[in-house]
């Protein structure tokens, strides 16, 4: 191995780890908490070498972004290959959030913090525009699946249902539980039993034949 190769490895090794680092706060303190001078002192660094890796907080915000982007898309690709059952198909499609929920609930995190006013204000245009296309990508992704599975032809409003459900579901469980709240009522189960409530819908114009 050559010198330039070791240190470019040793570079990406860092930069996860900065992104290991910052997963774990955000998901502690959320976007806002979490300082970079945090996250620096958690994967031992400095936080001048730190900004060595990533500009400031919103670069580290994007790049988690972009890595949350490719694992949604390689996830609904293989979904597409799907040979499953009407019925299996749609919960196959669930289980995956519920898999990015399990291994990656920081995409969740992020997610919602794109809906904060100004969040992307010091963002260029260039960037925005990458991000806007390949979510959007990812979405016709999904809506697409939707439609070859239903046999309807609103796979776009099915899609936006389907990903406002899950999201709005975590968010309101982390309402709840800042909140103190007894009843938190957003496990497992309960994300189950609303999927039943949307899949009856997905379904409700569905020949009968093809329902598992």
């Amino acid at each position: 191995m050559g010198v330039a190769e070791r240190r470019e490895r040793e570079r990406q090794a860092r930069k996860e780890a900065v992104l290991d680092a910052a997963r774990r706060l955000l998901l502690e303190k959320g976007f806002r908490g979490t300082t970079t001078k945090e996250i620096a002192e958690l994967c031992e660094l400095s936080e001048a070498t730190l900004f060595f890796y990533f500009k400031n907080k919103d670069e580290i915000l994007l790049s988690l972004l972009f890595e949350s982007i490719r694992f949604w898309a390689d996830g609904f690709q293989r979904l597409e290959r799907s040979r499953q059952s009407t019925g299996k198909r749609l919960e196959q499609i669930w289980r995956f959030h519920e898999k990015v929920n399990d291994e990656h609930p920081e995409y969740y995190v992020v997610s919602a913090y794109l809906a904060q006013p100004n969040t992307l204000q010091g963002v260029s245009p260039e960037i925005k525009e990458q991000i806007t296309e390949s979510s959007g990508a990812n979405f016709q992704r999904l809506a697409k699946l939707l439609e070859d599975i239903t046999g309807r032809s609103d796979g776009q409003h099915m899609a936006d249902t389907l990903w406002s459900t899950f999201l709005g579901l975590m968010i309101l469980r982390g309402s709840r539980v800042n909140l103190g709240h007894e009843d938190i009522r957003t496990g497992l189960k309960d994300r189950t039993a609303a999927f039943q409530f949307l899949k009856r819908g997905f379904l409700s114009e569905f020949d009968n034949r093809d329902r598992p």
